[in-house]
């Protein structure tokens, strides 16, 4: 059974970082393109960013380049994202997706998500 378990959250201060984790099992972590996705409160889904197995290419949606850095740790098959000079803009739940390819053509599943608020 494959689980995407997503941790880190929580309250924090606009500038401050986080770091979230998506402890991964059930599947060949290695295999799959895996990315973060999020949804503010009354909007849609954002990719926020992704990692392509087959190239190790990463993706990252404009607003968060050079804040947030996805990674992966095959050995713990998990994915991270850490996120640096959060704004309040950032505030959303935050979910782990996997592909079910290394080169991202198509999402199987999702995780149940991990809020985080940026606020002051």
């Amino acid at each position: 059974e494959v689980q995407l378990v997503e941790s880190g959250g929580g309250l924090v201060q606009p500038g401050a970082s986080l770091r979230l984790s998506c402890a991964a099992s059930g599947f060949t972590f290695s295999s799959s393109a895996m990315s973060w996705v999020r949804q503010a409160p009354g909007k849609g889904l954002e990719w926020v960013s992704r990692i392509f197995r087959d190239s190790s290419n990463t993706y990252y949606t404009d607003s968060v380049k050079g804040r947030f850095t996805i990674s992966t740790d095959n050995a713990k098959n998990t994915m991270y994202l850490q996120m640096n000079s959060l704004k309040p803009e950032d505030t959303a739940v935050y979910y782990c997706v996997k592909d079910w390819d290394p080169a991202g053509r198509g999402v199987d599943y999702w995780g149940k998500g991990t809020l985080v608020t940026v606020s002051s």
